[in-house]
């Protein structure tokens, strides 16, 4: 199990990396193609296809199968029919290859939302790229690195982010997402 270490290590500074979400409220969301997976089954994802369904909640994870990661995927997935009912499509990603995300997206999205594989553009471009600081032993710097911090967006059908989060620990990211779809679909009648 190599993601032991990097589970302890994250559980551990969850509170020095905590930090405010890059995109703005009113920031373009940038569109980007990648390999997903749903059902443990490998497609093409793009977002701006995603987003002419509605509003997308795009949540990046450091890693698949971290006890923090595999809890938000639990809570999504149970969460993934009220999300439908108010007309969001639910995306998971990580730098993770597609590999452990086709496993991960069966058993602990169990079936519900799409994982997909965040390359290193799309890391850069959202800004979600885990910092670890100077004053980490170089052993948890290494074990950061290449990850992705826990943020949460939320991004209306025109490209635009009306919502976002970041704060390692998983717990308010599936209710906070769920809210601000609500308000969104709730001002447009």
């Amino acid at each position: 199990m190599r993601f032991l270490p990097l589970a302890a290590a994250i559980s551990l500074l969850a509170a020095p990396l905590a930090a405010d979400a890059a995109l703005k409220v009113g920031a373009r969301a940038p569109d980007f193609r990648t390999k997903g997976a749903l059902g443990g089954k490998e497609f093409d994802l793009r977002l701006s296809r995603q987003l002419k369904k509605g509003p997308v909640v795009l949540y990046f994870f450091p890693a698949a199968f971290t006890p923090g990661c595999t809890m938000e995927a639990n809570a999504f997935a149970e969460a993934t029919a009220d999300f439908k009912k108010e007309g969001a499509t639910v995306i998971g990603m990580s730098a993770d290859p597609i590999e452990p995300l086709k496993k991960f997206s069966v058993q602990e999205c169990r079936n519900k939302f799409a994982v997909a594989s965040a390359s290193p553009t799309v890391v850069k471009l959202y800004d979600v790229a885990l910092k670890p600081t100077a004053d980490m032993p170089p052993k948890v710097q290494e074990m950061l690195a290449g990850k992705t911090s826990r943020t949460s967006y939320v991004i209306a059908p025109n490209g635009r982010v009306i919502y976002s989060f970041d704060n390692l620990d998983y717990r308010d990211h599936v209710k906070n997402t769920l809210e601000a779809v609500k308000k969104w679909k709730a001002a447009r009648g």
